[in-house]
């Protein structure tokens, strides 16, 4: 048996994973999927002050207290940074990181150096009402749709669960300071249907830290994979651990 920790990108919640949940724990797997702070059932919770390091807390804090091991753990958008920075203090807990159509950061950047279009959100937040809070992206013209997700009652589902985000979560920055996380195998998953201008990503490597071939896999749907193709990213996500 693995444990899969799935973590939802920004203004998502854990809810987003429904659909995938069954398909990887009736073949047997256990399966976690956490809202972070701020979002889902902790969306009381959401204030100026939470940031990325917030949500990295938030993901060690379950690994740890739960005593995971063996983890494959999923960060999808916005949540490859999390991902990153929790893999960096539990490695030894961590037997993969799945990047999935997700932010794939370097020591020390944040969210803006990653994928600069997300300076424009920040520039927003800070100047509107608030000066902290950034709105969930808007829905577009198919194909590009809400997040990707254009079949009119998946957009209503979708809808439920979004809400703001913290300018911070954009602003901080990730840490991979310890070597030990160099040694995680990691595969990427891309989405390639209905991506917005300037959320290009930047390309794998060819080779992953610990000096294995990249993984590389697409699916032919948009950004969120895991609510318009949950049993072909499910396959996916079984093969990889």
């Amino acid at each position: 048996m693995s444990t899969y920790l799935l973590v939802h990108g920004a203004w998502h919640s854990g809810e987003c994973w429904q659909r995938v949940v069954p398909l990887l724990a009736s073949a047997g797997h256990r399966v976690l999927t956490p809202s972070l702070t701020g979002y889902g059932d902790k969306a009381h919770l959401l204030g100026p002050e939470v940031g990325l390091d917030t949500h990295v807390d938030d993901i060690v804090k379950l690994i740890v207290e739960e005593d995971l091991t063996e983890v494959t753990l999923v960060g999808h958008s916005y949540a490859g940074l999390v991902i990153s920075s929790a893999a960096n203090q539990v490695p030894d807990r961590i037997a993969r990181l799945v990047y999935l159509d997700a932010m794939v950061p370097e020591d020390g950047e944040s969210a803006a150096d990653v994928l600069p279009v997300t300076q424009t959100l920040i520039d927003l937040a800070l100047k509107s009402a608030t000066g902290w809070r950034v709105p969930p992206l808007p829905e577009l013209p198919p194909p590009s749709g809400l997040f990707g997700v254009t079949d009119p009652a998946d957009v209503a589902w979708l809808r439920t669960m979004l809400s703001d985000q913290s300018v911070r979560c954009l602003q901080q920055p990730v840490r991979l300071d310890n070597p030990a996380v160099n040694t995680i195998p990691r595969a990427h998953i891309h989405c390639t249907v209905g991506k917005p201008d300037g959320f290009d990503r930047r390309p794998v490597p060819a080779t992953q830290p610990n000096g294995a071939p990249a993984q590389v896999w697409e699916l032919s749907t948009g950004h969120d994979c895991m609510v318009t193709m949950p049993v072909e990213l499910a396959e996916l996500l079984l093969k990889l651990g």
